[in-house]
């Protein structure tokens, strides 16, 4: 545990205005702790950093931004992690700009868990969230803590399969972390504060600003020993993720979907480019490398007994296939009417074997 002087020496550096992570890393280098780095004299500083940085570091941080950080500090559950900590993610360590300073809100023994980046489209379809769900559920199981980054659609699913699993699960998000974004996923947050984790490395306080997003993705992919793409379009936020995660060296997988839908495209380009195509979790475990036994029940890639199903709901399922379809097409295929068709897509989506998409259009879901 840090001295309480420890730490006002890191919020005194990290929360100075303008004094970014790659400064802040090569004053360190230099002088060793920030306690050192805030007392030296600016014409050594100045040797290492832009004037105006120096004089903003003489200057020092707002006293109120620290007096704020260390009341939230009061709650056992919150901490400071810093690149002087020896549980500070050691994956993370090895990335070109790790973060000198990370707010944790959770259970801190996960940040030595191996992991897994589960990422892919705010605007999933039924499948990819279910893809998402399960695939997080197997490898948390598995021994996989599943890090992604509390966005809705894939990222909410993954971290609520990545829950249900023994491994749990980490967002790390792009707002200080005394604010939940989106407000929807206030229930979740909740739920990794107590049974997985939640980090960040803005200031308490800030906003959802866009431009954070992409630059907390390489928190991501870079405390992963790989990145799994569930679903994703071609400009999807989620490329940049995987793109990063390249950089960092990780491995990349990509789950591939329909070739007409738009949110399979980019996991296609992909696995076109080299990523590994995932059908089940044993695939995430041979690509990393990682020794574990999947759990009965939890290879989602081997096929598992339909629930009992009348023989005019399993000709329609046949029928409609894993691609979205409307109901001409269904009743064109089929043979049947359109109120037969209707009355049978009804009771399978009761009974949660098809899921209803907008435009008129539906699609099997396992």
């Amino acid at each position: 545990m840090k001295q309480a002087a420890d730490i006002e020496s890191w919020l005194s550096l990290t929360l100075i205005d303008g004094v970014g992570g790659e400064s802040i890393r090569r004053l360190l280098v230099a002088f060793g702790n920030p306690a050192a780095i805030l007392s030296a004299p600016i014409i050594a500083l100045e040797r290492l950093v832009k004037k105006t940085i120096a004089a903003r570091i003489k200057q020092g941080a707002d006293r109120n931004k620290i007096t704020d950080v260390l009341k939230w500090l009061e709650d056992p559950t919150n901490a400071i992690i810093t690149l002087a900590d020896t549980d500070y993610p050691s994956q993370l360590l090895n990335i070109t700009d790790p973060p000198p300073l990370l707010y944790f809100k959770g259970r801190r023994e996960l940040l030595q868990f191996p992991a897994l980046a589960v990422v892919g489209s705010r605007n999933a379809t039924p499948q990819g969230l279910s893809n998402a769900e399960a695939f997080s559920e197997a490898s948390s199981n598995a021994g996989l803590c599943i890090i992604s980054g509390m966005a809705l659609g894939i990222d909410t699913a993954a971290h609520q399969g990545g829950l249900r699993g023994t491994a749990a699960s980490i967002a790390v998000v792009g707002t200080g972390l005394d604010i939940v974004y989106p407000a929807k996923n206030h229930p979740l947050a909740h739920r990794l504060a107590k049974e997985g984790a939640l980090i960040s490395e803005f200031p308490l306080g800030t906003p959802a600003i866009g431009r954070n997003f992409p630059r907390r993705n390489r928190i991501i992919s870079g405390m992963s020993q790989g990145c799994l793409v569930v679903e994703a379009a071609l400009q999807s936020g989620s490329l940049i993720t995987a793109r990063q995660a390249l950089e960092q060296g990780r491995e990349i997988m990509a789950i591939p979907g329909s070739i007409h839908s738009p949110l399979s495209k980019g996991c296609h380009a992909l696995i076109k480019q080299g990523a590994k195509l995932v059908e089940n979790t044993q695939d995430i475990l041979d690509e990393l490398n990682f020794l574990a036994v999947v759990r009965d029940g939890n290879n989602i890639g081997r096929k598992t007994p339909d629930p009992v199903e009348s023989s005019g709901d399993t000709v329609l399922l046949e029928h409609l296939g894993y691609d979205t379809v409307d109901i001409d097409t269904l009743c064109a295929r089929s043979g049947l009417t359109a109120e037969v068709v209707s009355a049978m897509l009804l009771t399978l989506e009761l009974d949660g074997r098809v899921s209803s998409l907008p435009g008129g259009c539906y699609q099997r879901i396992q």
